[in-house]
């Protein structure tokens, strides 16, 4: 059932988002969630949290950026979770060297669900961001501080030892994929 749960969230969203990409100038990247770091842990986690998302950047001529995301994947206690919500990005470095690599710093705010967090009701939660790519595909770096948690939910981390979690992500550009053929 929960599998079925994921693949509904995300063809409902890819539904809802690719005719924003056909009538916008904004770009689409599919997300691959692929792994996080529990910073000192002493107790074994799910490292390999791997699930599908969308992301959906607004065409922007400023060097802030919008975008909107929605993905599923494997948690720390290799549960499916789900989130969706969207970022504020400011360039910090952009050449049209090696693609058009860019380096953009920002926070991800967003309604997320997990089992052992309010029995898998949606959560809210903001988080800082990297990423760094070129036209075509990319990572993102997003970490939650061990303080975050504690002060979101008023409880401690089940593993004390954690100082925070870091999570990658790679992205592929599916609209420059797409456009170029």
């Amino acid at each position: 059932m929960k599998r079925v749960h994921a693949v509904t969230v995300t063809v409902l969203t890819l539904l809802m988002v690719l005719p924003m990409s056909q009538a916008s100038a904004g770009e689409m990247s599919a997300v691959f969630n692929g792994r996080s770091f529990h910073l000192g842990a002493s107790d074994d986690w799910n490292e390999n949290n791997v699930g599908l998302g969308v992301e959906y950047h607004f065409d922007s001529q400023s060097r802030w950026k919008t975008m909107l995301m929605a993905n599923g994947f494997r948690d720390s206690n290799n549960d499916l979770s789900y989130m969706a919500g969207g970022g504020l990005y400011r360039n910090l470095y952009a050449t049209d060297r090696l693609r058009g690599f860019y380096v953009d710093a920002g926070i991800n705010a967003f309604l997320m669900t997990r089992e052992d967090v309010n029995g898998n009701r949606p959560f809210p939660g903001a988080l800082p961001s990297l990423a760094v790519g070129n036209r075509y595909m990319g990572l993102n770096i997003t970490y939650l501080p061990k303080k975050a948690v504690e002060k979101l939910h008023g409880a401690k981390m089940t593993d004390e030892s954690i100082s925070g979690i870091v999570f990658l992500q790679f992205k592929v550009n599916v609209s420059q994929m797409l456009a170029s053929k």
